[in-house]
């Protein structure tokens, strides 16, 4: 009994993706499907990036197609592809840069920036290639939190070359001051100073660039929500009513300037105490899910307030990067999974699509 394409799909229309949860084949998966005789072969093109299942999800689809009557050798190619998206209307999209996520909170202390960073290793952990721009131009913690204390060169007097650690692109005004200069500037400068990080830094061929905006939801930072080419912004939390009640301000701000709202990360959901390992719930509980609710927005994951995290966010070497497999990274891993899969059901950026049209008189 010769195999066809068409049972190939069958089969693979009862196989589900560990991360969407869709089947490969109504998921769009599925591509290049090749029959020679009995041998078959074809590709799993995800559209999140998710190195660290491809081995897994090559043999779960390998798996269920061999088991067809009539399968030979069956060989199956996964990989991931990830696309543009596209921003806020009448918005500028930035040249090299694919999706940018917004990181925010209401309030400062609940750990945005160690969220953003841990975000973005994770994201590049996967595969993709990933940047971050450190927006909080009065207190900058991502040289810190990355270790880079070295300058960014500038080719040409104008634009600048994005400093390089851990795999990923970064930027950030605090590579261009001194550690202990105050920023003592009025909001329009501020902005002004965030678009030109923003735009005249040479970022190279990014699937992501992550966003570490400053806390709160005032001018400054309701007009970089207007100005920046957002694909979607994280709301970060506590379960503390006082940090959800920002939080939820946070939400509804990106809500009033269309841009999409990816989700909610909850840190210092749990406590475990390192000497006996007892959880607690120090700042509350179901904070972050009620929010979910109240608004219809996925809690991508909750971290645990664990010493390990801000012990290495301080040593300028994120969790992600000290402790790969750790439980901690693998929580960081599985929100950025979600985060790609939320941002890849997003309506496309077709721009670059379609042709220019070029008027001439003849």
């Amino acid at each position: 009994m010769a195999i066809s394409e068409s049972d190939i799909q069958a089969a693979l229309r009862q196989q589900l993706d560990p991360v969407t949860g869709k089947d490969y084949v109504s998921g769009k998966a599925l591509r290049n499907v090749k029959v020679i005789g009995s041998d078959v072969s074809f590709d799993i093109v995800l559209g999140y990036p998710a190195k660290s299942l491809h081995e897994a999800i090559r043999k779960q689809v390998v798996e269920a197609v061999s088991a067809l009557p009539g399968a030979g050798r069956v060989s199956a190619n996964v990989q991931s592809k990830i696309a543009a998206h596209a921003a806020q209307a009448g918005v500028k999209l930035i040249p090299g840069v694919r999706n940018i996520i917004a990181v925010a909170s209401g309030k400062g202390g609940v750990g945005k920036s160690t969220t953003a960073v841990n975000l973005a290793l994770a994201l590049a952990a996967e595969g993709a290639n990933v940047g971050i721009l450190d927006a909080d131009i009065y207190g900058p913690s991502q040289p810190a939190m990355l270790g880079i204390s070295d300058r960014p060169e500038t080719p040409d007097g104008k634009s600048l070359l994005p400093m390089r650690k851990y795999d990923l692109q970064a930027m950030s005004v605090g590579f261009l001051i001194d550690v202990e200069t105050p920023m003592i500037w009025r909001g329009p400068m501020v902005t002004q100073a965030l678009e030109q990080l923003l735009r005249d830094t040479r970022w190279e061929d990014l699937d992501y660039l992550v966003v570490d905006l400053p806390p709160g939801t005032g001018d400054i930072q309701l007009t970089l929500s207007q100005k920046v080419p957002l694909t979607g912004a994280i709301i970060v939390t506590t379960p503390q009513d006082i940090a959800l009640l920002d939080a939820r301000k946070g939400l509804k701000m990106f809500e009033k300037v269309s841009v999409p709202i990816i989700g909610i990360v909850e840190n210092m959901s749990t406590h475990i105490c390192s000497q006996c390992g007892h959880e607690e719930h120090i700042f509350g509980a179901g904070g972050a899910q009620r929010m979910s609710r109240d608004y219809n927005v996925e809690v991508l994951g909750s971290l645990p307030l664990d010493i390990g995290i801000r012990e290495s966010t301080d040593a300028g070497k994120p969790t992600v990067v000290v402790e790969p497999n750790g439980r901690v990274a693998e929580i960081y891993k599985s929100i950025a999974r979600r985060t790609a899969v939320k941002i890849a059901e997003l309506q496309q950026d077709m721009s670059g699509k379609f042709p220019k049209i070029v008027v001439q008189n003849t």
